[in-house]
């Protein structure tokens, strides 16, 4: 609930904060490769697959899982949409490929390893560290399908589109007439009727339409049973011999569930993430990668967003967002300058601490330690008040270190972002 407020609250100051590098989302998703799994354990089918990751793995996946197969399609694994028209650093155009059996090996040797930069990924790209082998399905009809959790409706929503394998935006955009939204009752459960709504809705040529309705209940169970905040498939298609078939596999989980979803979290792949969000989750901080030059240590996420509001309207861009909360340990704000002063862009650092449940003089004795452990190479601005306010201060000037005090938010945003632009 309050990772979820903090979110909401971030991202409604997108426009005055700043523009994002990459958003933190509270939440976790797994690879492709890994929903399909998932999928497949719940009875919903999915195109025959492996994961691959070395050029031993591909010669093998070939021989065992498809010995007959003449073509194959090759998906690059990153925890970002939009590979399909994506570019590898590299120079090679597109994330996606189907290629002949013997071209596989190279195909996916021209993948692995290299960064892969879309439109969701930022100009720095993911790093790819598996390929997804799969078979090539014969598919005559293309369509889209996701649940996702609905705040007007206050449960799971069902979205069918009878057109797909493009983003939802666009289908939105192109053909919003023939978008259906299927609330689903939380307490009831999926019925019958619901199910059949969202296959009219996506109007089947082929398939079977009874086998389809149990494979829209068998995709709702997944969802519920795993703590799903979004299971989508674009495109849900329709084969040659008449099934309905996940042909791709997004699905993001409620990180409030990890206590009863262990096995789902350790699919958690913290290499396709911000290696600063990674250290600051395992010091239990909030912390959120901007693009500006001004690094922010606050206490509270109302604070944090007035913080960011202000070094805007003075000038500056935040550089981040980070919120050690009410009850931070000296270890913790030691943890929060390792990772502000992590980023090279960062050119002054603004504390702004109101001390309620956290204490001034706690924030000011892990300033100090923390400048002990992390050599400071750019002006610190500290804006202290409330609890134990004469403490902090004391520990700070005794301490020796060369700081910008500030008496206010207002004093305090205008002297870093002088400081950082001097």
């Amino acid at each position: 609930m309050v990772r979820g407020s903090l979110k909401e609250l971030v991202s409604r100051s997108l426009s005055i904060a700043g523009k994002w590098q990459q958003q933190q989302l509270r939440r976790l998703n797994i690879h492709e490769y890994q929903g399909a799994e998932l999928m497949s354990k719940y009875g919903i089918n999915v195109p025959r697959g492996v994961a691959v990751s070395s050029f031993d793995e591909v010669k093998k996946a070939i021989k065992d899982l498809f010995p007959s197969e003449n073509e194959l399609v090759v998906k690059s694994q990153i925890l970002a949409g939009g590979r399909g028209l994506g570019t590898f650093k590299s120079g090679l155009k597109g994330g996606v490929h189907i290629v002949k059996v013997d071209h596989v090996e190279d195909m996916a040797g021209k993948m692995l390893g290299q960064i892969l930069v879309t439109k969701q990924t930022g100009p720095q790209g993911k790093i790819v560290n598996k390929v997804y082998l799969c078979e090539k399905l014969s598919l005559i009809n293309e369509m889209y399908f996701a649940i996702t959790l609905d705040r007007k409706t206050a449960g799971p929503l069902i979205i069918a589109c009878s057109k797909g394998g493009t983003s939802i935006e666009d289908l939105a955009e192109k053909y919003p007439d023939m978008i259906i939204k299927v609330p689903i009752d939380v307490f009831k459960g999926i019925s019958d009727e619901d199910a059949a709504k969202v296959v009219d809705g996506l109007a089947l040529k082929a398939a079977d339409r009874q086998s389809a309705i149990e494979q829209v209940k068998k995709l709702y169970k997944l969802f519920c049973d795993r703590d799903c905040i979004l299971l989508e498939i674009n495109p849900i298609a329709e084969t040659k011999d008449n099934q309905l078939v996940a042909a791709d596999a997004k699905l993001n989980f409620d990180d409030n569930a990890v206590f009863r979803q262990k096995d789902i979290f350790a699919l958690r792949d913290t290499s396709q993430e911000d290696p600063r969000e990674v250290t600051a989750a395992k010091a239990d901080l909030n912390y959120i990668g901007l693009d500006g030059e001004i690094g922010c240590m606050v206490n509270g996420a109302g604070l944090a967003m007035a913080t960011m509001d202000i070094i805007k309207l003075h000038g500056g861009t935040p550089a981040n967002f980070l919120d050690v909360g009410g009850s931070a340990s000296e270890n913790q704000v030691v943890e929060a300058f390792k990772i502000l002063t992590s980023d090279e862009r960062v050119k002054a650092i603004l504390v702004n601490i109101f001390g309620g449940i956290m204490k001034c003089d706690v924030i000011a004795s892990g300033i100090v330690n923390a400048a002990k452990q992390v050599r400071l190479k750019v002006p610190v601005v500290v804006r202290l008040e409330g609890t134990n306010v004469d403490q902090g201060k004391r520990i700070l000037k005794e301490s020796g270190m060369t700081l910008i005090t500030a008496e206010d938010l207002d004093d305090a945003a205008e002297k870093a972002v002088k400081a950082a632009s001097s």
